[in-house]
């Protein structure tokens, strides 16, 4: 590991006077579980930084809110152990409470930020799923003010975000769920635990007020795509259908030809569509199921 220069503001606008100051070169340190790990082993996609600025002390970042009519905030800064027990998160947003509760061991909970896994923009990110069937926007601060943007378009590529130099990403906003409806998240890995998901699928389902036509469907995939993405022809086959076993069969296999998997030493192209099929089709069940009953 080279050397580097360590800052530790304590306000956002600190944070932000710390990079227009200090120039190209920085990097934002969070939780630290995927950058100290790619320092130490030269694994990391950029330039190694001249400093790092750590958001661990800024309470802008910590933003955890509850509102019928406007939804959830959810900050940046918040650990997986945290968004995972909260109430507000695994009573309304149960697909984001199974994504957050499958990062790595205890330990890498309680340090590991739900910012820093969307910033880290690994295809195979388990609460990006569920954050885009959810419809999360993400709220963005940098040297030219603010901004908000859908999620889906907030990463470019493996690696890669639309984040510019000096911009923080500092909450997530999540829209209330709507009646009769229910969400999940699933991987498959080779191993039960501490393990990368080779496909992971969330669903957001919600149901009419007679609970006979899928009123709002929603499908995410991850680990098959350079990027997290929607299932949008998927999702457009089953809304406004009677959910029937054959609608969810048609709707799982549209999902197969939506994914774009590569082949890697985790498993084969074929074997990640295949999983998409499969896990699609058993989530958009048991999703289904859960709104029926309330």
């Amino acid at each position: 590991m080279r050397p580097f220069a360590h800052f530790a503001p304590r306000s956002l606008d600190e944070a932000l006077d710390i990079f227009r100051r200090e120039g190209e070169g920085g990097r934002p340190l969070a939780g630290g579980t995927d950058l100290v790990v790619q320092l130490k082993e030269g694994g990391h996609k950029f330039p190694y930084p001249r400093y790092l600025v750590s958001l661990r002390r800024l309470p802008e970042l910590r933003a955890l809110g509850w509102h019928e009519e406007q939804g959830l905030r959810l900050g940046a800064g918040l650990t997986m152990a945290e968004v995972a027990s909260n109430d507000w998160v695994r009573q309304r947003y149960p697909a984001l409470a199974d994504g957050a509760g499958l990062v790595g061991s205890r330990q890498t909970m309680n340090m590991a930020t739900v910012g820093g896994n969307v910033c880290n923009a690994a295809p195979s990110a388990d609460t990006a799923p569920p954050l885009l069937a959810l419809e999360a926007q993400a709220r963005i601060v940098g040297p030219q003010g603010e901004r908000l943007l859908p999620l889906e378009e907030f990463w470019l590529g493996p690696g890669e975000t639309v984040l510019r130099h000096g911009e923080l990403l500092t909450e997530f906003l999540l829209p209330p769920p709507l009646p009769r409806s229910a969400s999940l998240y699933r991987r498959h890995t080779p191993r039960q635990q501490m393990d990368i998901a080779v496909v992971g699928v969330a669903v957001a389902v919600a149901l009419d007020d007679g609970g006979r036509t899928l009123k709002k469907v929603r499908i995410a995939l991850g680990a098959v795509a350079p990027t997290p993405i929607r299932a949008r022809r998927a999702e457009a086959a089953l809304e406004g259908q009677a959910p029937s076993p054959e609608a969810i069969a048609r709707a799982a296999a549209i999902a197969q030809e939506e994914a774009r998997p590569i082949s890697d030493v985790r498993g084969s192209a074929a074997l990640r569509r295949h999983l998409v099929g499969v896990m699609t089709e058993r989530l958009l069940r048991e999703a289904i199921e859960r709104a029926r009953r309330g």
